[in-house]
């Protein structure tokens, strides 16, 4: 017997899962999200339920909002089951579902006259963002760029944005003729500094339409950066047959994930926060540590291992990590030529943390997928990736390891896997990425040509040695080869 999930069936989902202990009508929205997907329901949906199953902040809700297509589609999901999630965590020794329910809404997708209004509701204090690395329009530096044609379009007509960050000037707009205290913007996705990417963002679009304006949200506006982790593969077929003969439960969209969460947030808020510290939350003066620690080691370790796994035909992470190449590989990288460079933490052992990431990527039950991690990599490499790169190389240091990820990127993007299997691509740039993958068989400086990407890096003597040679290794090999050279210290020349 199984019940479809709804606020009618909560009883009947309390059968199998842990439900919300608080009224849901007592809630009231405090936040505007924008970007309402699996990570974002598995972590900060998560520590607002915690909050409010302890009877706190029930004026802190979630409104969702989106400006994609693929918004309005979890919009229509959510909204059939009054926007409650089925939330499964995963441990090697357990597994627990729970029905959570801080979400209340979703705004109609694409109606910026709605959206915007809501952005302008005095009871609206935090607007936080899951919209991807993808989704901040900047460069391989970081770097926002206003002459993207979507950014360009809101600057030209700014009572009617398009974008997130044409809505939130918007939504900022309107407070200020209001008097109303601005509300805090709030990323929450993976990319360095993301208060400050976002901060850019903001006021580079504003600048676009009324530079005035502009000075007034960098005087007023608070942008606390965040490190954010939790592994959270995508929803499919497969999770939503598994939650339903596992647990009874009928959910549109349901989400699988690790039961390991972390939030380290800045606090820096201009009209309140909810006592998030109470459920877990570590607030602090300087969240840069705790981001470097995390962006290099967890997400630059599942851009390594990502790639040669892909071309060894392996599908799940932990699968790769199984992979006895694969997972010396990762640690040697990591110990060699990524912890080292990463700055001490407080009150952390980085050693202990990477010993902690090994656990986490060899947890079977997570079913975390191999072209989840390799998908993207045009924005995931220059900010995961290519950083420590160089790093090292500034200090002096070889990148041996580290232009083998690269190396291994550009072989991935020629198309095939070693077996000759083809590689379906999810990149935005994939078409150029692969074009070039493909010249530089021949010719390896063609795949570092892309400045937006490479940056500093590629002007590199030391590397574009480093990536021709392995690149050259892949092809006359293999990938199995080569990181048996990696590992016997015999791919540098």
């Amino acid at each position: 017997m199984t019940c479809k999930l709804s606020l009618a069936t909560l009883s009947d989902a309390a059968k199998t899962a842990t439900i919300p202990a608080y009224d849901r009508a007592s809630l009231k929205p405090g936040i505007v999200h924008f970007g309402v997907g699996n990570f974002h329901r598995a972590h900060q949906a998560i520590y607002l339920d915690d909050l409010f199953n302890e009877g706190q902040n029930h004026d802190w809700a979630i409104i969702g909002a989106g400006v994609l297509p693929s918004d309005a589609a979890m919009r229509e999901k959510l909204a059939a089951q009054d926007f409650l999630t089925t939330v499964v965590e995963q441990d090697n020794n357990k597994t627990a579902a729970r029905v959570t329910g801080p979400m209340v809404g979703i705004l109609p997708v694409g109606d910026s006259g709605a959206i915007i209004a809501k952005l302008s509701d005095p009871a609206i204090r935090i607007v936080s963002l899951t919209i991807t690395e993808g989704g901040y329009f900047i460069d391989a530096a970081g770097k926002f760029n206003p002459a993207h044609p979507a950014i360009a379009a809101d600057g030209q007509n700014p009572s009617e944005p398009k974008t997130v960050f044409g809505l939130i000037v918007a939504g900022l707009k309107a407070r200020e003729e209001k008097g109303i205290v601005p509300f805090t913007v709030m990323s929450c996705d993976n990319i360095p500094h993301n208060g400050a990417v976002t901060r850019n963002a903001v006021l580079g679009t504003a600048e676009l339409s009324d530079p005035a304006f502009a000075v007034w949200i960098k005087a007023n506006v608070a942008f606390p950066n965040a490190m954010v982790d939790r592994i959270t593969p995508a929803t499919g077929q497969r999770e939503i047959d598994l939650l339903k003969d596992t647990f009874g439960i009928e959910d549109n969209w349901p989400v699988y994930c690790e039961e390991f969460k972390q939030w380290v947030l800045e606090d820096k808020f201009t009209a309140g926060r909810p006592a998030l510290e109470k459920v877990g939350v570590t607030f602090v003066p300087d969240v840069t540590p705790y981001e470097h620690m995390k962006i290099r080691i967890l997400n630059g370790g599942h851009a390594a291992i990502a790639y040669p796994a892909a071309l060894m035909d392996i599908h799940f992470v932990h699968d790769a990590m199984e992979e006895p190449l694969i997972r010396a590989f990762l640690a040697t990288l990591e110990n060699d030529e990524i912890i080292p460079i990463v700055p001490p933490v407080p009150n952390t052992s980085l050693k202990d943390y990477f010993a902690l990431i090994e656990r986490r990527l060899l947890n079977p039950k997570i079913a975390d997928t191999i072209p989840r991690l390799a998908q993207d990599g045009s924005n995931r490499q220059p900010k995961f990736i290519l950083p420590s790169t160089l790093d090292n190389l500034r200090q002096g240091k070889d990148v041996v390891g580290l232009s083998l990820v690269s190396a291994l990127w550009c072989r991935y993007f020629a198309g095939t896997t070693d077996s000759g299997k083809k590689i379906a691509f999810n990149d935005a740039s994939a078409d150029r990425l692969h074009a070039a993958a493909l010249k530089a068989k021949d010719d390896p400086m063609a795949f570092l040509a892309f400045e937006d990407i490479f940056g500093e890096v590629s002007q590199s003597e030391v590397f574009r040695k480093r990536f021709a040679h392995a690149l050259k290794t892949l092809w006359e090999k293999g990938t199995r080869a080569t990181l048996q050279l990696y590992l016997d210290g015999k791919l540098a020349v």
